[in-house]
């Protein structure tokens, strides 16, 4: 049995976590793991009750069933030795020894942003990962996200309904939809996206391993986006991971009353960018690392606007206008306003000036 396939076998065995198989993998006797006896499993680190396991379990028809059972379900695995593991995520702090996909794996190779964010977002931050993921499909861009509640899923949604590239990245088992409510978000992404997972089928749910996912997203990202989060907020993990592995991040700025915003603003002051935009995001790359539909934009219709949109257009129609002059002229509140000039920014309809001074693009 060759060693991409003992590798498999050890990522997928009970009680070997990733520290166990780097042990084994930088001990250089990964080749020679079938014939290893419980007290070689002791020496790698294991425990006694681990090692018997190992002694007993770890065997070639053990892991051929295992290979079986993935491939009748339709499911890719790749190794870190693979030449279609992404790149990515092998140059990342801790990359995964064994990934698992449904989809199309194609994506793993394309220019790709991470999009996360607060699982109960407000109607701002919907709006925004909304408009956001559409911008950078538009331009070729793969949004990559976890498919969690909130923000995750919206992502998916907005890149699947414009038909647009988008991976998720699933801190469960790779045949166990969660949460349940996504089951044809699931199914919808492995047939038009790709689903990616470091868990074999089978795994147990727990929750330490969704931190272990945000790993992940970050690892096959160029830059973590996050649009909307709070203080204990699993989307800051991801942004941790994405400069842990030297990975551009990004953040969406939020009203400073909101307890949304209270993880993005704290990122924007450790250094992240303040982006109001796709292009925003994209100068920080080479427009050779994306594809850049500007035929299609050209031609591509006015975005929509709602009425309140309208509303604000028509008025700048007349010239520029400062934010307090809007404020005055619509008896709006703050935050409602500044939802909607963002809203209009990103849509390319209006820009900022300096002093806060708004006008038509």
């Amino acid at each position: 049995m060759d060693r991409r396939q003992i590798l498999i076998g050890l990522h997928e065995s009970p009680g070997m976590g990733w520290k166990s198989v780097e042990r084994i993998i930088h001990s250089g006797e990964i080749e020679h793991a079938l014939d290893f006896k419980m007290s070689d499993w002791v020496e790698k680190g294991l425990s006694e009750t681990q090692a018997s396991r190992m002694a007993t379990h770890f065997t070639e028809s053990w892991i051929q069933e295992r290979a079986e059972l993935h491939q009748s379900k339709g499911i890719h695995i790749l190794t870190i030795d693979d030449e279609n593991y992404p790149t990515l995520m092998k140059e990342s702090i801790k990359p995964a020894w064994v990934l698992y996909a449904k989809g199309k794996l194609e994506l793993l190779s394309s220019m790709s942003i991470a999009m996360v964010g607060t699982r109960i977002p407000t109607a701002y931050g919907k709006k925004v990962a909304s408009l956001l993921t559409e911008d950078l499909c538009a331009r070729g861009v793969t949004v990559v996200s976890g498919m969690a509640r909130g923000i995750d899923g919206v992502c998916h949604e907005a890149a699947l309904g414009c038909q647009g590239q988008t991976i998720a990245v699933m801190g469960t088992a790779i045949d166990m939809p969660y949460p349940s409510e996504h089951h044809g978000l699931y199914k919808r992404i492995a047939k038009d996206g790709l689903i990616v997972s470091e868990y074999p089928s089978g795994t147990a749910s727990h929750p330490g391993l969704f931190p272990q996912r945000n790993r992940i997203i970050a690892g096959l990202t160029r830059g973590t986006v996050v649009v909307e989060a709070d203080l204990r907020s699993g989307s800051l993990i991801t942004a941790d991971a994405a400069m842990e592995s030297n990975r551009d991040v990004f953040a969406v700025p939020g009203q400073i009353t909101s307890p949304k915003s209270v993880g993005t603003l704290g990122l924007i002051r450790q250094g992240a960018k303040l982006i109001t935009s796709a292009q925003d995001i994209l100068d920080e790359y080479n427009q050779a690392d994306y594809l850049c539909f500007e035929e299609r934009n050209s031609t591509k219709k006015q975005p929509e606007l709602t009425e309140q949109e309208k509303h604000i257009y028509h008025m700048l129609e007349q010239g520029s206008i400062h934010f307090d002059g809007l404020i005055s002229r619509t008896a709006w509140d703050f935050g409602l306003l500044h939802s909607v000039l963002l809203s209009l920014i990103i849509k390319k309809q209006v820009v900022q000036l300096p002093g806060s001074l708004y006008k038509l693009i």
